[in-house]
């Protein structure tokens, strides 16, 4: 089934997948071109890349692709970049601590990739833009500048929300909560019962919860102004009202939650709800592998929900994670870098990344999913469910402004007791207005 995306006009966060390092000589891809990719080991493994590479050896015999794959990517390449050694190929999502892709982009240092939406992918009859879903390019994560150009192509996409023990619920006959009154009212029937309602992996979780909710409070036009820092947006009624569900919701997390909220023990977090020790945490499709090997309580099932509404029977929001592929501009192999971009959309490509559960926006490609995945993706088919492509909107730098870490991390210090929903409240709306001031 097509599926057009509910663009609410702001680029997507994401939970990170690959890096890029170092350089090599020449531009084009012509006999003996070494093209370097460099790849950030996440939720679905790193056995897909060096599978493509392989394959993508096979049919372009005169490149030699070089891989680099780490948990911790952005510490290794960064020294490289700053003494001038560019990636050739990056696909790296937003929303990671370092800000990698977030820093280019403010730095107006990525490759104009709009050409590649008009190559025939290799070996194949179809251009890139003809074989990607509907919606999935032309918004502030692949247009970050407005300008009608793409810099960063959507490499894989999932939809994210909130995880769950569907084995769990149908043991307790508990009804899966619609609204936020069901949502407490489950959160205060499952403490009796010892069972936290609420935990995240780490607070960066959080993003597409917020961005969820931001959409069912206020609709589409009132996410668009949040995520492109509307005077005074944070002041308003409904920027209060997300506030308020929020910190209701966090008095009900887990004693644990922010303690191992961290890049080394959030599976800890993760693990509440394989052992029933939590009822609901912020994710996306990727759990499933990320978890695979995890011991789980006796019938545990995963099931996804989108956020429960303020008002029954209202259209419910799901944040639809994309994770993008770019180009250095100090890149030394460009095209080179972008004929391997296009094969990656090729139907061989991806049907090795759909192996490992990362899914293309490529046409065709979530109906051929079975078990966990298809159930995941069947959200898309829901006529009451809007997916969300989106996530702030770029700026030039503010020293000392990270609206993300306001808004996400902030989490943490309200569950401690740390700081108070009106400080929240307004640092979001100083850190806000600094960016539309710099935006301006």
């Amino acid at each position: 089934m097509r599926r057009s995306f509910a663009l609410a006009g702001a680029a997507v966060t994401v939970f990170g997948l690959l890096a890029g390092c170092s350089s090599g000589g020449g531009s084009g891809s012509d006999s003996g071109t070494t093209l370097k990719v460099a790849a950030l080991e996440g939720g679905y493994g790193r056995d897909m890349y060096a599978q493509v590479i392989k394959a993508y050896e096979a049919s372009h015999p005169g490149v030699d692709v070089q891989l680099q794959i780490s948990k911790s990517i952005e510490d290794e390449i960064t020294p490289n970049m700053k003494a001038g050694r560019y990636p050739d190929v990056v696909v790296l999502g937003q929303g990671r601590k370092a800000a990698l892709t977030e820093t280019l982009v403010k730095d107006k240092a990525l490759e104009d990739l709009t050409p590649v939406l008009k190559e025939k992918v290799p070996g194949e009859t179809k251009t890139v833009g003809d074989k990607l879903t509907k919606g999935i390019v032309g918004n502030l994560n692949t247009n970050p500048y407005g300008n009608g150009k793409t810099y960063l192509m959507p490499m894989y996409y999932a939809p994210t929300g909130l995880f769950y023990n569907k084995g769990l619920f149908e043991a307790k006959g508990w009804k899966v909560p619609a609204t936020w009154d069901e949502m407490f009212a489950l959160g205060d029937k499952a403490k009796k019962q010892g069972i936290p309602l609420f935990t995240y992996p780490t607070a960066g979780y959080l993003d597409s919860y917020f961005f969820a909710l931001l959409a069912d409070i206020g609709g589409e036009q009132f996410y668009t102004d949040v995520m492109t820092y509307k005077k005074d947006v944070w002041k308003t009624a409904n920027a209060r009202k997300a506030l308020d569900l929020t910190t209701r919701l966090l008095s009900y997390a887990a004693p644990t939650t922010v303690g191992y909220a961290n890049e080394q023990d959030f599976t800890k977090n993760q693990q509440l709800i394989l052992d029933d020790k939590a009822l609901f945490m912020p994710n996306g499709t990727w759990i499933v592998g990320e978890m695979a090997d995890a011991p789980r309580a006796k019938g545990f099932q995963w099931a996804l929900t989108p956020l429960p509404t303020v008002t029954a029977g209202s259209k419910r929001y799901i944040t639809t994670s994309v994770e993008s592929v770019w180009v250095p501009s100090a890149a030394q192999h460009k095209d080179a870098a972008k004929e391997f971009i296009a094969y990656l959309y090729s139907d061989e490509a991806a049907k090795i990344f759909a192996k490992s559960n990362a899914i293309q926006p490529v046409e065709g490609i979530a109906s051929s999913l079975t078990g966990e995945n298809a159930a995941f993706y069947k959200v898309y088919e829901d006529p009451s469910v809007a997916a969300l492509v989106g996530g702030f909107a770029s700026t030039a730098p503010v020293e000392g402004v990270d609206i993300k870490a306001t808004l996400f991390d902030t989490a943490n210090s309200i569950i401690s007791g740390d700081t108070t929903e009106d400080k929240w409240q307004s640092a979001l709306n100083d850190a806000s207005e600094k960016l539309r001031e710099a935006g301006d």
